[in-house]
């Protein structure tokens, strides 16, 4: 099976557009990039958190909005926090798998920044199993924080680690027209407390959390690719996913070991390890989890994901370029759209698409998404056909 085509809308506070208008411009161009007929369609899944930043709780059928011939094409909306973009492309996947269609559509919006910041805390809290329904003022950063400390409690200070994450992450959302966040802030602004970097939860700064964000974006999954395509389509060769138990108790707060287990089984799955992968696309809400991720996905042991920052590994030229399109913390993090998003940044470069992102040689990419604190998580390998 194959990602055939592809389309992404820019990220960013959009306040002239709906959640339909961004829905319908993503998949528009999905579809036209994957060289098919809208009526060549035979599902929908749509990634959407919502959970309630918007009165229209029942989004599925948005989609049909992209042309007349959708109509009757099953469509199914799907919400896995933070996960709900990856969840959509998986779902999409298992239909392929299944035999119950041939062409896919799978589109991951969200519709944000019209919010206030305590609407925004408020709903991303819902996907928080002690935190849903209490007020805070720092929302979901309060709970990476904690992470953050428990790591350092363990291993060390990370403080200018961290900061070097978020440096890294902006310097590569330069070059992604798609990003909210198109600045080289240098790595000494994102290390340094101040007025314009202040403390949001301690330890993490403004610069360690990704921004509330904007956006859409779709892929077209087909078993086999049309003849029409405009780039070349991108090969599913593994997938994992795998949950944790809601309550934080039952969760060691740095080792995210069912993000583990679901890297597993998408290596397992391809039949490949790290060594094999060429970049990886990792979901760094904060710049913490990215910091643990270079841990579960096999980059470095426990407590020493330090070592492939300092190393180099993880840079552009290094071993495994990590986050490229400039990851969450600098293109966005509309929560439905993300983990769509990670895969069609994922595919371009795989096709050669990519524009100034591009890295040379790019053969195999990990897409790695997870929603509240490592409880929902799904990992994909795309390959080069």
């Amino acid at each position: 099976m194959r990602i055939t085509g592809w389309g992404h809308t820019v990220f960013g506070k959009l306040t002239d557009r709906d959640l339909e208008s961004l829905i319908v411009e993503a998949a528009t161009e999905a579809i036209v990039s994957a060289g098919i007929e809208p009526g060549d369609v035979d599902e929908i899944y749509l990634g959407q958190f919502n959970s309630s930043l918007l009165p229209l709780a029942f989004s599925s059928s948005l989609a049909l909005q992209v042309d007349a011939a959708l109509r009757n094409v099953p469509a199914t909306r799907v919400e896995n926090a933070c996960a709900s973009g990856s969840a959509a492309v998986h779902a999409g996947i298992r239909s392929l798998l299944a035999g119950t269609a041939r062409n896919v559509l799978v589109i991951g919006a969200e519709k944000m920044t019209h919010a206030t910041p305590e609407q925004v805390g408020s709903a991303l809290l819902g996907a928080d199993y002690e935190s849903a329904g209490n007020p805070s003022s720092v929302g979901f950063t309060g709970l990476f924080a904690t992470v953050a400390q428990r790591y350092a409690e363990r291993y060390g200070d990370i403080g200018d680690l961290l900061g070097a994450i978020a440096a890294k992450n902006h310097r590569n959302g330069v070059a992604n027209p798609y990003a909210h966040l198109r600045k080289d802030l240098g790595e000494e602004f994102c290390r340094t407390v101040s007025n314009r970097n202040p403390i949001v939860a301690a330890p993490l700064r403004r610069t360690d959390c990704s921004p509330v964000s904007d956006g859409a974006a779709a892929l077209v999954l087909s078993t086999s690719p049309s003849t029409a395509a405009k780039n070349q389509p991108v090969r599913v060769t593994g997938f994992g996913q795998s949950n944790d138990f809601h309550p934080a108790a039952r969760r060691d707060p740095t080792a995210f070991e069912a993000t583990r287990a679901s890297v597993e089984r998408a290596y397992a799955m391809a039949g490949i390890g790290v060594n094999e992968l060429s970049l990886a696309e990792v979901h760094d809400c904060f710049t913490i989890a990215e910091l643990i991720m270079y841990e579960v996905i096999g980059l470095a042991e426990p407590g020493k994901g330090g070592e492939a920052l300092t190393s180099g590994a993880v840079h552009r030229d290094g071993r495994l370029p990590v986050n490229l399109s400039g990851g969450l913390k600098a293109k966005g993090h509309p929560v439905g759209a993300t983990g769509v998003s990670q895969h069609v940044v994922s595919a371009m470069q795989l096709s050669g698409a990519a524009g100034a992102m591009q890295f040379d040689g790019a053969d195999r990419v990990l897409v790695q998404n997870m929603g509240g604190v490592g409880v929902a998580n799904y990992a994909t390998i795309l390959e080069a056909v």
